[in-house]
C-alpha cells in the first residue's frame, strides 16, 4: 500500500508547487507548446483548474452541481453563441478569445461532475481518468495519454485519505500509454511523465529532479 501523499490538492497553480498536479500552464511545460496555441492551452487548463478548486472546496453535492451546471451551460453558450456569454468573468473571456464556436468543453465539466459524485472506488478511479482523458484530447493528445496524470489529479481531489491511496497505486501501475498517442505533443508526454514520476513515489514531491525530467524530455523528447 502506498504511502500518504504529502499534500493534496490538485492543479493548485500554474507552478510545480509540492502536491500540484502537473499543469501545462507551468513554463516550462508552456515553452513545448506552439505560440499560436498558448493562449488556448491557458485558458484550457484555467478551466481544468477553476473546476477542480470547485471540487476540492465543495462541501454539499448538490451546491457542488449547481455551479458545475453554470459552468457546463457557459461551455454549451460558447460553442453555439459566444456573443451571449456574460462579461466579467477573466477566465470566460480568457476561453472565449480562444474557444469561440468549438465544442467539446462541456465533457470536462461532465467528468468534472461524475467526480463529486462518484461513491466508490470504481467510480473515482473512472471519473478520474474520463477527467484526464478529457483535457488531454482538448490538448490535442489521444484519450489513453491523460490517462496516469487523471488518476494523479483524483488522488488530489480526493485528499489525503484511503481513497487517494488507492488513486495514487492505480496511477503508479498503471500502463505506460504508447508515444504515438501524444501525436507529436511534447507538452502532454512532460505531463504524463512528471505525473507518472510523483506516482511512483506515492505523491511525494521531489522538485529538483522533477525539474531535471522535464528538461530533459523538452531537450530531448524522452
Amino acid at each position: 500500500m502506498p504511502s500518504k501523499p504529502t499534500a493534496t490538492p490538485a492543479l493548485a497553480g500554474a507552478t510545480a508547487e509540492p502536491g500540484a498536479c502537473p499543469d501545462m500552464r507551468d513554463p516550462r511545460v508552456m515553452v513545448a507548446v506552439p505560440q499560436s496555441r498558448r493562449a488556448a492551452m491557458a485558458a484550457l487548463w484555467g478551466l481544468a483548474a477553476r473546476l477542480t478548486k470547485l471540487l476540492v472546496e465543495a462541501r454539499e453535492p448538490l451546491i457542488g452541481q449547481i455551479k458545475l451546471a453554470w459552468w457546463r451551460d457557459m461551455m454549451t453558450m460558447l460553442a453555439s453563441d459566444p456573443a451571449a456569454l456574460p462579461k466579467g468573468e477573466p477566465l470566460l473571456a480568457e476561453l472565449q478569445a480562444s474557444w469561440s464556436g468549438q465544442g467539446g468543453l462541456d465533457a470536462l465539466v461532465d467528468a468534472a461532475e461524475a467526480m463529486l459524485l462518484a461513491d466508490s472506488d470504481a467510480d473515482r478511479c473512472a471519473a478520474s481518468e474520463d477527467f484526464g482523458m478529457q483535457l488531454f484530447v482538448l490538448s490535442g493528445g489521444g484519450n489513453a495519454a491523460g490517462r496516469r496524470w487523471g488518476l494523479l489529479w483524483g488522488a488530489g481531489v480526493v485528499g489525503a485519505d484511503d481513497a487517494a491511496r488507492r488513486l495514487l497505486a492505480e496511477a503508479k501501475y498503471a500502463d505506460v500509454p504508447a508515444r504515438a498517442v501524444f501525436g507529436g505533443n511534447r507538452a502532454l508526454l512532460m505531463l504524463d511523465r512528471w505525473a507518472a514520476a510523483i506516482a511512483a513515489r506515492d505523491g511525494e514531491r521531489h522538485l529538483r529532479s522533477e525539474g531535471v525530467l522535464l528538461l530533459r524530455i523538452g531537450l530531448f523528447g524522452r
